[in-house]
């Protein structure tokens, strides 16, 4: 899961970047208004890129992870039925 959610995370950088300089460099010449949407585009996709990349997958089983006092873990296994 986290290869898949860092292979998405940057190919939308990419197009992040991709959308600046092609706004920047070539689509300015013909519309500058068209060239200011490509930046408000590219603008909104770097948070949605970061809040996609760390959100957890149904997969992810981040509770199951042990805290490093035994006996906390002792008793959280003990109410998870695995002891």
């Amino acid at each position: 899961m986290y290869a898949r959610r860092r292979h998405v995370y940057f190919v939308m950088m990419g197009t992040c970047i991709g959308l600046f300089v092609l706004a920047w460099a070539v689509v300015r010449l013909f519309s500058v208004p068209a060239a200011i949407g490509m930046c408000l585009l590219a603008m909104v996709i770097p948070p949605v890129a970061a809040i996609m990349a760390n959100r957890r997958g149904p997969d992810d089983r981040w509770w199951d992870d042990p805290s490093g006092d035994p006996q906390s873990d002792e008793w959280w296994d003990e109410l998870d039925g695995k002891k």
